[in-house]
């Protein structure tokens, strides 16, 4: 795992893919200004990168003119419509000339290696599965993105995309989880957990326990810690966290809420009187580090896993240093080919072929969970 103490802004490498990204630069709270700062410090970080910047020419046109080096990076293709934050998702569907579903177009067309939005996750996720569609082998797509922890980054999955799961599901999750973490973060082995009430093996449901006795005989069998509780995810007992959608969706709400009541916290233990003003400034190198660890900027772009292309979403309300970090996930995903290393991994889960041919009782038990 990555030490607590390494930002992920200033320490990545630059990258020179041979292919361009798709961006709807209408989505989010601030856009479009803020998706062209942000690919003004993308195309810096990354001289070779390409973007199809997806939006309206008149509001675009002005923003490049003071931003030549995202110009310089991109081609615009205009889109009348935007997919609003409260648009239903069976209505962004329909929104064929949205900025949301162009850019996405682009990807299932081949004409991008991924997309990047900051705009509606209900209809990112709709669009997505409809247009771009799932890997061969997965069943359903998984939502992941990566947290702070007292050990370092741990990645979670799924997050909401999928508020029932079976066994199958959760080792897919797993598989695609193990590749996104050494994708992402770099690590050579990360270590999986299965996120349960209990760490006792007999704690849980049953497709919970299934999906366990998969994953121990699987190739990432090695890598498996069995079970973890909702504290195991701040302490950082394990690189990955795999869940259901609901509860990983619970639990990444609760973790937010639980940043921002402790930020609040200390801003009045800090303004509280002059003495604590004194003390805050003694500390102050250390309170910005500590700010430096926890800024929500570090941690954005979750990702939908399990798609034929790269799909990554930007938090709908981070400025222009956030939604580059998401361009550097989709960055990361692409040169380091990650579906076609789920798709490896898959094949080692789904088809593990010891004696003879024949299947093992790992692999019947994950046909079984279909």
């Amino acid at each position: 795992m990555l030490p607590l103490a390494v930002a992920r802004f200033g320490g990545r490498r630059a990258l020179s893919p041979p292919f361009t990204l798709a961006v709807d630069a209408m989505g989010g709270d601030a856009a479009p200004a803020m998706v062209v700062a942000g690919l003004t410090i993308a195309a810096e970080r990354h001289p070779a990168a390409r973007f199809l910047l997806v939006g309206d020419e008149a509001k675009l046109a002005p923003l490049l003119a003071r931003h030549d080096r995202a110009a310089r990076a991109c081609t615009v293709r205009h889109a009348p419509e935007v997919v609003g934050n409260d648009m239903k998702p069976s209505a962004a569907v329909r929104a064929r000339q949205a900025s949301m579903r162009i850019a996405i177009d682009a990807v299932a067309e081949g004409e991008a290696a991924g997309v990047i939005t900051a705009g509606n996750t209900g209809a990112l996720l709709a669009l997505a599965k409809i247009v771009i569609k799932t890997m061969p082998g997965i069943d359903r797509p998984a939502m992941a993105a990566v947290g702070p922890s007292a050990c370092g980054d741990v990645v979670m999955l799924d997050l909401g995309a999928n508020l029932v799961c079976d066994a199958r599901n959760l080792v897919e999750f797993a598989v695609m989880g193990d590749v996104f973490a050494r994708t992402v973060l770099g690590l050579p082995a990360p270590t999986i957990a299965l996120l349960n009430v209990g760490s006792e093996e007999q704690k849980g449901d049953e497709r919970v326990r299934q999906a366990a006795d998969v994953l121990k005989e699987s190739h990432i069998g090695p890598q498996f810690r069995g079970f973890v509780e909702g504290h195991d995810i701040a302490a950082g007992t394990t690189d990955v966290v795999v869940t259901d959608g609901f509860t990983g969706n619970v639990a990444l709400k609760t973790g937010e809420g639980a940043l921002k009541l402790i930020s609040g916290l200390l801003r009045q233990v800090f303004t509280s009187s002059l003495s604590a003003r004194l003390g805050y400034l003694l500390a102050r190198s250390s309170l910005d580090r500590l700010g430096e660890w926890l800024d929500p900027r570090r941690y954005n772009g979750a990702v939908m896993l399990g798609l034929n292309g790269v799909v990554v979403k930007s938090h709908g309300g981070t400025d222009a240093q956030g939604f580059a970090h998401a361009v550097d996930v989709a960055m990361d995903m692409v040169v380091h080919r990650f579906n076609d290393r789920i798709r490896e991994g898959l094949e080692q889960i789904v088809a593990l072929q010891p004696n003879g041919g024949q299947k093992d009782d790992s692999a019947a038990r994950l046909a079984a969970a279909r």
